[in-house]
């Protein structure tokens, strides 16, 4: 828990306490910066309440669609799920000539190790981010390549032994959409293997991030927002599944509570991939003061006293072998 004095810097506001802490001022401007958000409509100013609630539906129809992420930003901010992903990529039995489908490549770094593991077989990373496929092109080899490509829309005439993710699948609503196309695509005796948010996970942030949207200030550009997150009860995705006649199936969940090792690296991941959705429906400027009251409300509340910051963090597994 946040100890007395770590409390009492953090109450003076977070841009003091990112000072506190000795965080180099270079790169304060980085944590504050926006311009990941490349939504065109953002920029547009407008006086009149139509153009505003105009600009603020276009926005909303945006967020329950894709989103878009900075794939450099999102390399650096990422270290847990990649432990994650490497941890399962080491489990897998590949023989070495398999087609591999990953589904959120993301920065593409797991996908390059999937790549290596089938060095006679050909992998596919696909991802809906514009900014994370030109970061993974960086991985490109002769067995692998990106396309740009929304998981909601599965578009691939191929068929694959391997359908893997890993920290993507929470961000797509429509299970059962995506588990039958995932179907249709999986060669017979192929396998699935999925690793992503569950129930319960990163509640500290979720708790604070809808306390804070409902702010006066906030509220009224959330009205039409639709959550951006799946995240099952591991009974929940079992029900999903069962629609489908895999020979095996296992589910289970993982508590992978995590401490991050110091506020600069919690500031990160809050801003690449957690806050993506939420700033672009607000005005330009009122995106700082929202992160602002985001990002200090988390250090008061995981702030340890060895400098660590705590969250939550809980997964779904998923095997299926069809």
């Amino acid at each position: 828990m946040v100890g007395s004095g770590n409390r009492e810097r953090v109450d003076i506001g977070v841009f003091q306490h990112l000072a506190v802490i000795n965080v180099n001022p270079e790169r304060m401007r980085d944590f504050f910066s926006y311009s990941s958000f490349v939504w065109e409509s953002s920029h547009l100013q407008s006086s009149h309440d139509f153009g505003l609630q105009k600009i603020s539906f276009f926005l909303w129809i945006l967020t329950i669609m894709t989103f878009e992420f900075d794939g450099e930003k999102y390399s650096q901010a990422s270290k847990h799920q990649k432990e994650w992903g490497n941890r399962i990529i080491s489990e897998l039995p590949l023989r070495g000539d398999e087609t591999v489908l990953d589904l959120g490549c993301g920065d593409g770094v797991l996908t390059a190790q999937l790549a290596l593991m089938v060095p006679n077989g050909r992998v596919i990373g696909i991802d809906a981010s514009k900014g994370m496929i030109e970061t993974a092109e960086k991985q490109r080899k002769p067995n692998l390549v990106f396309r740009l490509m929304d998981i909601n829309h599965l578009d691939l005439p191929e068929k694959f032994d391997l359908i893997f993710s890993n920290a993507t699948l929470h961000w797509i609503k429509d299970h059962n959409r995506l588990l039958s196309r995932v179907w249709e695509i999986l060669k017979e005796k192929g396998r699935i293997r999925f690793n992503f948010a569950g129930e319960g996970n990163c509640a500290t942030f979720i708790r604070i991030v809808e306390e804070v949207m409902k702010e006066k200030k906030f509220a009224v550009r959330f009205e039409r927002f639709e959550w951006p997150w799946f995240m099952p009860s591991r009974e929940e995705y079992a029900g999903l599944l069962s629609r489908f006649t895999f020979r095996e199936i296992r589910i289970w969940e993982e508590e992978a509570d995590r401490y991050f090792a110091d506020a600069e690296e919690m500031i990160r991941w809050i801003d690449q991939p957690n806050l993506v959705p939420f700033l672009p429906l607000l005005q330009e400027e009122n995106r700082l003061e929202f992160r602002s009251r985001i990002v200090e409300r988390m250090l008061q509340e995981t702030l340890q006293e060895d400098g660590r910051c705590f969250e939550v963090f809980r997964r779904i597994n998923v095997f299926a072998l069809k």
